[in-house]
């Protein structure tokens, strides 16, 4: 189980050795785009099993080969929202837990002179309001783009949102935590700051490169 966080009461820590492994080795400048999705899949996968712990079920009558039996199911939709790009990355991992889950679509990119968050495209399923809805961004910095998405997916009805992330810096869960404070979010490390770029230190470089290779030489 993830660990409650004495700094912000809107975060939760996984602090199980295996996510902890992984994480180190994607944290490493060294690890190939190929390891660097597969891991963040891998992890993504690992922490939604605790994230999902909430999540409201109602019984259902279920016949199975030598008798009827009452078993119990989600009892409303989950709608995955990865931040484009780098949250598709972690996506495949969350579906393979929920592959019948729908997968809306946010576009936010930074502004490298202001940091901060301008949006470039939305996709929704029409009834997402009557669903849990779980942002997924590997990367929870100043926390611009996250309170941008949290922000519309209120806006277009939802009522029970969550956050998923990699790293988070104290910033960036803070200010989730001061515009949103009903949403829990779900990191794998709480690192120590930003710096003048606004990116997490000592963090893991640009997500949405390392992923589609993109780094620059």
């Amino acid at each position: 189980m993830p660990t409650h966080s004495d700094a912000f009461a809107n975060l939760r820590v996984f602090d199980h050795p295996l996510i902890q492994h992984k994480l180190s080795v994607v944290r490493d400048v060294r690890t190939p785009p190929a390891d660097f999705r597969r891991l963040l899949n891998e992890i993504a996968g690992l922490m939604t099993y605790e994230v999902s712990r909430r999540f409201d079920t109602h019984a259902v009558e279920v016949q199975t080969p030598l008798e009827r039996t009452t078993c119990r199911q989600l009892s409303r939709p989950v709608t995955l929202v990865p931040i484009l790009r780098a949250g598709l990355s972690m996506t495949d991992g969350v579906m393979q837990l929920f592959p019948e889950a729908r997968v809306g679509h946010i576009g936010i990119r930074r502004d490298e002179a202001t940091h901060r968050p301008v949006f470039y495209y939305a996709k929704l399923p029409h009834d997402v309001r009557e669903g849990y809805a779980i942002v997924i961004d590997p990367m929870l910095a100043t926390g611009g783009s996250a309170c941008a998405a949290i922000r519309y997916l209120k806006d277009a009805g939802c009522r029970d949102v969550q956050m998923i992330c990699l790293v988070a810096a104290p910033a960036g869960v803070k200010r989730v935590h001061d515009e949103h404070p009903d949403v829990m979010v779900f990191t794998c490390a709480l690192d120590r700051e930003l710096d003048g770029n606004a990116y997490i230190r000592p963090g893991l470089g640009d997500a949405g490169d390392r992923v589609f290779g993109t780094v620059e030489a």
